[in-house]
């Protein structure tokens, strides 16, 4: 039996070389995985032609015991299915056992975020740079112009494209709110807070100071070139700040603010409706990826509340 399998093995191998072009580290990863299988079947008196979709599926239950991650579950099923259609399709068995297992599911990674504390470190950077004595007047302004567009990021969880198109108007009057057009041009109202209002003021004090005020209809123009400033020039920037901050360059973005944004205030209590509508996702779905959040919110509330809790 075990003999009638690996000429079976060495067979399907020719024949991935031969008409598929395989490389010959494919053909050496399908090797090591059909031997693993086969010794997992052979325990249990099995050649590996013989293989039933249940002993496909106590297989990979077998290599989740080991500790092996889900894309090498989904590794080895992929080379059993290709090995059992193969089968089939030379007559060599009536069906494909294959068919009805399904692999592990593809776990959707968490988005990057920044802690409460670190998104305090930035905040502070970006505040003392615009404080600095030995600025120039436009180092100021500049500074000034990252220091709003980072507390109006964390404030509001615009996407990059949202934020770095507010239009001037967005600054006039002491709204507790900014109208936004988001994808499909969308508009909605997200929030503002008063921290991201006085650093949107201070900004354009400065930019009236500069003799830059009506020249333009964004709210952070581009003043090299016509248009706004451009989300290249806005994540350099913040990269820049994150450093001065003491944090690592690489794990912060505007994407990554806006993550921040939606981590904590789902941290504390709001739902995830409201989210979604803060977020201008379309979908509920888009805003799932965020129930981790939830997830642990409840356990904590768990912990404290519960009467056997501990």
């Amino acid at each position: 039996m075990a003999a009638r399998g690996r000429h079976h093995v060495e067979t399907f191998l020719e024949m991935m070389a031969v008409e598929r072009g395989a490389a010959k580290n494919t053909l050496d990863s399908y090797r090591r995985d059909l031997d693993d299988f086969s010794g997992f079947l052979g325990a249990r008196g099995l050649g590996i032609q013989a293989a039933a979709s249940d002993d496909i599926r106590d297989y990979l239950a077998d290599l989740a015991g080991r500790g092996f991650t889900a894309s090498t579950q989904r590794r080895r099923l992929s080379a059993i299915r290709q090995f059992q259609k193969f089968l089939y399709a030379e007559g060599v068995r009536p069906t494909d056992p294959t068919g009805p297992v399904d692999g592990p599911r593809r776990g959707r990674p968490l988005p990057k975020t920044l802690s409460r504390a670190a998104v305090d470190d930035l905040l502070g950077a970006v505040a003392a740079d615009c404080e600095r004595p030995d600025l120039s007047p436009a180092a100021r302004l500049r500074a000034l112009r990252l220091q709003a567009l980072i507390e109006i990021a964390y404030a509001t969880g615009l996407r990059v494209s949202e934020l770095i198109g507010l239009p001037a108007s967005a600054a006039r009057g002491d709204l507790p709110v900014v109208v936004v057009r988001g994808k499909g041009g969308k508009e909605r109202m997200v929030p503002i807070g008063g921290r991201a209002r006085e650093a949107m003021r201070r900004y354009q004090e400065a930019v009236r100071a500069a003799g830059k005020a009506g020249t333009g209809r964004w709210l952070f123009p581009s003043w090299s070139e016509e248009g706004h400033v451009t989300r290249q020039a806005f994540a350099r920037d913040l990269k820049a700040a994150a450093a001065r901050a003491g944090l690592p360059p690489s794990a912060i973005s505007p994407h990554v603010l806006r993550h921040a944004f939606a981590s904590h205030i789902l941290e504390n209590g709001a739902d995830l409706r409201v989210l979604q509508e803060l977020l201008g996702h379309a979908d509920i779905s888009t805003t799932q990826i965020y129930t981790h959040v939830l997830e642990e919110r409840l356990k904590q509330l768990v912990a404290t509340h519960h009467p056997l809790a501990g």
